[in-house]
């Protein structure tokens, strides 16, 4: 049976590597760390970015001692909002109390994210290279395991996991973007299969469900973009993925690839009356924390 039809079953199955000469730890065990600083709670830091210094949230919850590895997410906010209010709103914090894994909330220069097309001010903001950065601060100050990297989030936030997943799929295992569709404007050339968890709601009134131009806020200085609309973001995933033509459905409001390349999964969840609103955190954690990378 697919894993995709116990999608909220979802357990992972993990292999973690070793330094060479130590033991191997027991099956499903995680590697054992050393040497980092990172403690339980929450900081605010910075990282250098092309000569500027870029912020974000980064949260380990209580559980965390760092004497094993554990998996990272990335949470971005929406348009306009901040990384407190993603920290604030999106609920993952409150799904790594009790899932044990560490979150880093990037903040936006602009309260926005550059996808290429859109939607900072300035084309020259560099936000993969931003998130790359936050991400070997991370490793270098915590127990974090590299083939467990995760993007997520909430309408511009959801352009940017899309983003990672052209642009740093040897970064990010999976993403599980919300609110947000594929741009046809944005470049998308992932260097290997990413698994894709995407969360839609049909009545959505910012991004289209069935695609097309977009509606720049009122007063913000943003350029108009074509979605592809969410089926058409799910199809463009299936290429990506090597995925066969054909689809299933998990439950009665999600649809899913069927054989995808390299194990990678591409799903599609739809709220019929859903607007523009983000998914459940642990849903969407459940999906990402079966990946890893190769």
């Amino acid at each position: 049976m697919s894993r995709l039809l116990l999608l909220c079953l979802l357990l992972p199955g993990l292999a973690f590597a070793t330094n060479p000469g130590t033991p191997e730890p027991p099956p499903d065990q995680p590697a054992a760390c050393s040497g980092q600083t990172l403690r339980a709670g929450e900081q605010r830091l910075s990282v250098n970015v092309n000569g500027q210094q870029r912020e974000f949230i980064l949260y380990a919850p209580p559980s965390y001692n760092g004497s094993a590895e554990v998996p990272l997410l990335l949470d971005f906010h929406a348009l306009l909002t901040s990384a407190e209010y993603q920290r604030d709103n999106s609920g993952t914090r409150e799904i790594a109390q009790d899932e044990g894994f560490l979150i880093a909330y990037p903040q936006g220069i602009d309260n926005a994210w550059n996808l290429g097309p859109c939607c900072t001010e300035s084309r020259s903001v560099d936000d993969v290279t931003f998130a790359r950065a936050m991400v070997a601060d991370v490793v270098a100050r915590g127990c974090v395991d590299q083939k467990r990297v995760y993007a997520t989030g909430y309408s511009n936030g959801g352009g940017m996991a899309y983003k990672l997943a052209c642009s740093a799929a040897d970064m990010v295992a999976a993403v599980a973007p919300a609110a947000f569709d594929m741009i046809e404007e944005m470049n998308c050339a992932p260097s290997r299969p990413v698994s894709v968890f995407a969360y839609r709601g049909r009545l959505d009134p910012i991004v289209p469900y069935s695609g097309g131009p977009s509606t720049p806020p009122t007063g913000y200085p943003l350029e108009q973009i074509t979605f592809q609309g969410a089926q058409g973001s799910f199809n463009t995933w299936a290429t990506l993925n090597n995925c066969s033509t054909g689809t299933s459905s998990p439950s009665r409001n999600c649809t899913a690839s069927n054989s995808c390349e390299d194990g990678t999964e591409n799903v599609l969840c739809t709220a019929r009356f859903g607007g523009h609103s983000a998914w459940d955190a642990e849903t969407s954690w459940d999906f990402l924390k079966a990946h890893q990378l190769p």
